[in-house]
């Protein structure tokens, strides 16, 4: 049994950076972290299972125990205490069950006795792998093959998911590649490490060619700046536990400066910070950092002992771990730059075993229960990752009843994922909007129309309650509201509410408040909307859509002088060989003569819509529970 496990460990670092699937939402991710927890979990079953039949239980303890302990106590408590959807902790992003899975697979790496030399002789062809797809997809020869999904046959693929983190893997494992080259004596062998460290330095070189900033592929990284301000905040609320794993984008709408407006990226949400350490401080607050700090000190310590004599094959996974603890504090960590810095660690421990003499069922029935009971629940959430996948063809397939049906399925399997309800609510409103284009309207129609749009504003809701900090969650419930104002009584003031709390959980999102101030707008509160835009204006000065929206409620309250100026701030702001120079150019030609005329669209410049005319007469009444949830304290 020791073999199996061996080899399943094997397995699941080889094919952990290179496994990837269009059968989920996420193609890369996903399939990771099922990889992970798959082969983590078969492996501490077996573990478990021979502990329990065999004569004596040992355990094997390294240097490296305590801060990976501590990193992993972290992570779960502040899951289970700050993160207020535990579906984003634990499924995807998944970032507490990653930290999870990957210290189980370093204390499993250490107890199942792997080969040093073997373990990183696969990783570095793990990493080769990743290298000729990598060179295959540059090369365009994927793009020739019909059958692959269109995400593979892009020229910037890469297995890992993007290609930064292809970089720092690959470029990690270079000292093993070396090492592997130099040691090796037999000359076949020799002659294939050398070859794929070949392939491997080629990809690296083409990579990093590939990223440099003015690249189509240059990564989009939030600034320093930003992050240190979001990780600074998200320690006041809660210093020792951060905001929760899984919930930087909830951190980082609330929390990003005024100033990354000013950024080309303003318009980005991101979920991770600038890098590792930061995500990790707003994520798990000053208690995760402290465990971070001991393991950087833990591996630090004693290096020039280490490192005394030639260099060798421990000599190089020494030099991996550090570089990835290195690339670590400069970059942001994705599943297989995490997985590979546990595999080193493990791999670099000092190790030493010890006896238990406690009962052997005490330790493994638990052990064995929990891996069944969390075996079963992760594979309902996959089943439903699966549904949900299978909606979105269907609606790519304009297969209306199909995709209902399938995203109905994925909520039943888990309905914890605000992701599918947010869908689920879009296919409803799709349904009624579509029903609601007929020229006579039955009252089955009519009946279907109401049920579609309780449904909508139900799964809004649901978004919500899942987790109420997060402003897209509360934008979704309001665009909601927003899109059955035609239908139904007192949307419009629904709308407002729900826009209102989404801008106070994302207070320096312009786009917010353009939106916020349509409804206004829509509804003739003209004051109202002219102070939104205004708002929307200071937020982001330099913003023509802002500037253009405020104008054209300053035209329809009659304010024309205060219009011209923001039409003229329009002007200076966008092409002049643009359709949108076109469309203010008109516009200011209209405010200038004095005339109402109706505002024209263009490429960026979106005037605030008119409320429609109600679809239904009489309009639905919406119930009691249709209306916003409370709203939380931020």
């Amino acid at each position: 049994m020791n073999k199996l496990e061996k080899y399943l460990l094997y397995l699941t670092i080889f094919l952990l950076p290179v496994v990837f699937a269009n059968v989920f939402s996420n193609f890369f991710d996903l399939p990771k972290i099922f990889v992970l927890c798959l082969g983590v979990a078969l492996t501490l079953l077996i573990v478990a299972l021979r502990s329990l039949i065999g004569s004596r239980l040992t355990l094997s303890l390294g240097n490296f125990d305590f801060p990976l302990l501590l990193l992993l106590g972290a992570y779960l408590i502040s899951a289970f205490v700050r993160t207020p959807n535990k579906m984003d902790a634990f499924f995807f992003p998944g970032t507490a069950t990653v930290i999870s899975a990957g210290v189980f697979l370093y204390f499993l790496l250490n107890l199942v006795g792997v080969g040093k030399k073997t373990a990183g002789t696969i990783l570095f062809l793990s990493a080769t792998s990743v290298a000729v797809f990598s060179l295959l997809a540059t090369a365009g020869v994927l793009a020739k093959i019909p059958q692959l999904p269109n995400f593979v046959r892009d020229a910037s693929f890469s297995p890992t998911g993007a290609l930064l983190p292809q970089a720092l893997f690959l470029g990690i494992l270079l000292p093993i590649g070396i090492s592997l080259v130099l040691s090796e004596k037999g000359a076949t062998k020799k002659l294939f490490f050398a070859a794929s460290l070949a392939v491997s330095l080629l990809a690296l070189a083409l990579t990093v060619f590939n990223i440099l900033p003015g690249k189509p592929s240059s990564p989009a990284l939030p600034p320093y700046e930003t992050s240190w301000a979001v990780a600074v905040e998200s320690l006041k609320g809660s210093p020792l536990l951060g905001v929760g794993p899984g919930n930087y984008l909830t951190a980082f709408s609330r929390f990003k400066p005024l100033s990354y407006n000013a950024t080309r990226l303003w318009a980005l949400r991101f979920t991770t910070a600038t890098n590792f350490p930061l995500t990790l401080l707003a994520e798990t607050g000053l208690l995760g950092l402290t465990a971070l700090v001991l393991l950087y000190w833990r591996v630090l310590g004693g290096l020039r002992e280490r490192f005394a004599g030639g260099f060798d094959f421990e000599k190089a996974l020494l030099i991996s771990l550090i570089a990835s603890l290195i690339l670590l504090v400069l970059f942001p960590a994705n599943i297989p730059f995490l997985i590979l810095t546990f595999v080193l660690l493990a791999l670099n421990a000092k190790t030493h075993e010890v006896a238990m003499r406690i009962p052997r069922a005490i330790l493994t029935l638990p052990i064995i229960a929990g891996v069944l009971t969390l075996g079963y629940y992760g594979s309902r959430a996959y089943l439903a990752e699966y549904k949900f996948r299978m909606a979105i063809n269907r609606l790519i397939a304009n297969e209306g009843k199909g995709a209902y049906d399938s995203m109905r399925e994925a909520i039943r399997l888990n309905p914890y994922v605000d992701r599918y309800h947010t869908s689920y609510a879009q296919v409803n409103m799709a349904l009624a909007r579509a029903i609601a284009q007929n020229e006579n309207i039955t009252d089955t129609d009519r009946t279907t129309i109401s049920q579609l749009i309780q449904q909508a504003v139900r799964e809004g809701r649901a978004t919500v309650t899942l987790n109420p900090q997060r402003s897209g969650n509360w934008e979704v419930l309001a665009r909601t509201y927003q899109a059955i104002m035609p239908f139904a009584q007192g949307a419009d003031n629904f709308a407002i509410q729900s826009f209102n709390q989404a801008v106070a959980l994302d207070p320096t999102n312009p786009n917010l408040r353009i939106a916020l101030g349509g409804v206004y707008y829509a509804l003739g509160r003209y004051d109202e909307a002219i102070r939104a835009f205004e708002l929307a204006v200071l937020s982001k000065p330099d913003l023509a859509n802002a500037h253009y929206n405020l104008a054209s409620a300053y035209r329809e309250k009659g304010e024309i002088d205060k219009a011209i100026e923001q039409i003229n701030a329009v002007l200076s702001l966008v092409e002049k060989d643009s359709r949108d120079y076109e469309v203010a150019t008109t516009e200011l030609t209209n405010l200038e003569k004095k005339k109402p005329a109706k505002a024209g669209e263009g490429e960026n410049l979106t005037p605030p819509a008119p409320a429609e005319k109600p679809v239904l007469k009489p309009p639905l009444t919406l119930p009691e529970e249709g209306a916003p949830p409370a709203t939380p304290t931020p």
